[in-house]
Parts: structure tokens; C-alpha cells; sequence
């Protein structure tokens, strides 16, 4: 993917419906802020937070792996839920209940039309991975992310990992 908002991009996604579009989250694109920037009536909170995206930058969202303590989240499957009772989740981070490994959040999201996550993949712009790795989700560095999930995906694709950003410098 050229687009530098995708480029070396794991993207992780939530919803796909052919007449309503998709919907994900950029996984390793971290920022320089943390949650207590953003949530001013949670101090101390120092948990990264990451671009999921180029839409609705207004908002906060997360994945986390902690549905037996933040109520209403939606099973991504592999033990990954997405959202959730934003209340439930001050309350657990004031009292310290929950790691950083534990859960990610974004301010935005990565957003496709109908049908034009589908063109994109027929024209190869995305590399596809159905069986992936939970423990990948939570990765907070972005580059060994990228690398452990192309690698992941098996030797078709293990090689790529070790491509320069620019192919010129090979």
C-alpha cells in the first residue's frame, strides 16, 4: 500500500458488510499522546494511544482482552473485543485493574465504502491474514508488529518482512 496512512500498516478489522461498508483499526501507528491527554478526568493514565485511522479523529476507541471485567464488548474472536462499557473501563483504570497489554486505543478509525475494501483486495493492494495472531493485537511497537505479522503469514510472504521501505535501497 502506497498510501502512507496504510503503508507497513497491520490493520485489524471489526466489521465488514458489503451494502454498509468496514470498518478497522491501524494497529501500529502510536502517537506521541497517552490516554490522560485525551481523558482529562483520568489522570495518570499513561497508556499509548494509536491512529486507527484517517476517520473520526473526534473519538476514542479500543480493543481489549478483558471481557470478564468490561461489559458490552464485541467478540472479535481469538479472545479480542472491541468497545465495550466506557464507564466500567474509568472505573478499572483508576483502580489500576487493567494493564496496557491487556488493551489498545485509537483515536480514529480506518473506514472502506461498500465494496471498496473488495476491489481493493482483488486488485492485491492488502496482504490477507484470517488466522492471526491475539498476542500480535497487543504489540506496542510498530515496526516489529508489521514484521511479526508478515512473517506470520507464512513463507509466501515471510521474505517480505525484510524489504526496505523504499525497494530503490534494496
Amino acid at each position: 500500500m502506497l498510501d502512507p496512512g496504510f503503508m507497513r500498516s497491520v490493520v485489524l478489522l471489526c466489521e465488514h458488510h458489503p451494502e454498509e461498508g468496514t470498518m478497522g483499526y491501524v494497529l501500529n501507528q502510536p502517537t506521541t499522546l497517552i490516554l490522560s491527554d485525551l481523558i482529562q478526568d483520568i489522570p495518570n493514565i499513561n497508556f499509548p494511544i494509536f491512529i486507527g485511522g484517517p476517520v473520526g479523529h473526534d473519538a476514542i476507541h479500543f480493543i481489549h482482552r478483558c471481557d470478564d471485567r468490561i461489559p458490552d464488548g464485541m467478540d472479535l474472536g481469538k479472545g479480542v473485543f472491541w468497545g465495550g462499557n466506557f464507564e466500567a473501563l474509568k472505573i478499572l483504570l483508576e483502580k489500576d485493574q487493567i494493564a496496557s497489554h491487556e488493551i489498545k486505543f485509537f483515536l480514529g478509525y480506518s473506514g472502506w465504502d461498500p465494496g471498496q475494501l473488495d476491489r481493493e483486495m482483488t486488485e492485491n493492494s492488502w496482504m490477507v491474514c484470517t488466522d492471526y495472531n491475539p498476542e500480535l493485537v497487543f504489540v506496542h511497537e510498530s515496526e516489529p508488529l508489521w514484521k511479526e505479522a508478515v512473517i506470520a503469514m507464512g513463507p509466501k510472504y515471510a521474505h517480505v518482512a525484510n524489504f526496505p521501505i523504499d525497494p530503490r535501497m534494496n
